[in-house]
């Protein structure tokens, strides 16, 4: 088949997807408002949501008050943080697959989340021990650029920013970093609850600020991963091969790194340690769809939104002491990410 015309095909095909990912996205958004331990009807929902966009108060005025705080304060915030959050670990997913030329490599690959997650429980920690009140997703934040600092500067030492040298300086300090959390576990004593929930991952108590916060960073990041996805595309190549193209292998390389590293930093921070969406996205989408970071980024986004939400759904329904939700996609990612490998490794496809 002519190539030109393959790859248009290809395109019909990511845009049917990606139409259809966003009429399901909807579809998830009005349900994951309605369900809970109040249900609350579509129009009542579509009433609430208007008014307060638009100001108008009257339209939801014979609405009681206190459903009308359960779906604008309570779930919205926390539905707009999840699919935000899933794009988010999703794309970086599609980031570090490529620049490290591994499709098993996900936003974990280089430390960046434990380091995250080092500094969240370093928070929690001299919180409980010295009664001090100090912000947990900055010091995730900080801890995470410290830990891509560490990985550049060790991996650097060596043959420069090679894949290999960047997997092995993030094993070594993911295996540090982990050490460090499970000490700091053993010294809280009775208080350790507190560092293991966040551990676990979960988007319970989510407000504006924390959707807001990612509104802010992912929307900007996937656009300029889509603006140099070229170059992506063509590093997927090796190395050597990128450089007889013309690409500044080095300089592409970088600025995806921070970029992947940003993206899941501030993801984990909002969300704690969610594992296996930034893995199991891009590598389905790239075994169903295509392989072109181009196509795949934006894809990534939706589905990665879509599955992140749908599991915080699930998380919030299915127990009344509401499971992390961490724990629900590592418990049914690492089987379903099983089953996919071997059907491809029988050589039968997806």
């Amino acid at each position: 088949m002519n190539p030109i015309l393959a790859y248009r095909a290809v395109r019909k095909k990511c845009f049917r997807l990606v139409v259809l990912l966003c009429i399901a996205l909807v579809v998830l958004v009005f349900l994951s408002l309605g369900l809970g331990a109040m249900d609350i009807p579509a129009d009542r929902i579509l009433r609430i949501v208007w008014g307060k966009l638009s100001g108008k108060a009257d339209w939801y005025a014979g609405i009681p008050p206190g459903m009308a705080a359960v779906v604008w304060e309570l779930r919205l915030p926390r539905i707009i943080t999840s699919i935000l959050a899933g794009a988010g670990l999703a794309v970086s997913g599609v980031i570090f697959q490529g620049i490290l030329q591994n499709p098993l490599a996900d936003p974990y690959t280089l430390g960046i989340s434990t380091g995250a997650a080092f500094g969240a429980s370093l928070a929690l920690f001299l919180n409980i021990l010295l009664g001090l009140a100090l912000p947990i997703s900055f010091a995730a934040l900080v801890f995470a650029a410290l830990t891509l600092v560490f990985v550049l500067l060790i991996s650097g030492r060596g043959s420069g920013l090679v894949s290999a040298n960047l997997i092995m300086a993030g094993i070594i300090l993911s295996a540090i970093l982990s050490a460090g959390i499970s000490f700091m576990k053993m010294l809280s004593g009775e208080n350790v609850g507190a560092i293991v929930f966040w551990l676990m991952g979960s988007l319970s108590a989510r407000g504006w600020n924390d959707a807001l916060l990612l509104a802010l960073v992912i929307p900007a990041a996937v656009v300029l991963a889509l603006i140099f996805a070229a170059d992506l595309n063509i590093l997927t190549l090796g190395s050597r091969s990128a450089e007889s193209l013309g690409v500044e292998v080095k300089r592409v390389r970088f600025f995806y790194l921070l970029l992947g590293a940003a993206i899941t930093a501030v993801c984990v921070s909002v969300c704690g340690v969610i594992g296996f969406v930034g893995l199991i996205v891009p590598h389905l989408l790239r075994m169903a769809v295509t392989s072109d970071n181009r196509l795949l980024l934006p894809l990534s986004a939706l589905l990665g939104g879509l599955l992140l939400c749908a599991a915080d759904t699930c998380a919030r329904l299915l127990s009344s002491g509401e499971i992390p939700v961490g724990v629900l996609t590592t418990l049914l990612g690492g089987p379903f990410f099983l089953f996919i490998f071997l059907r491809r490794k029988d050589g039968r496809g997806i």
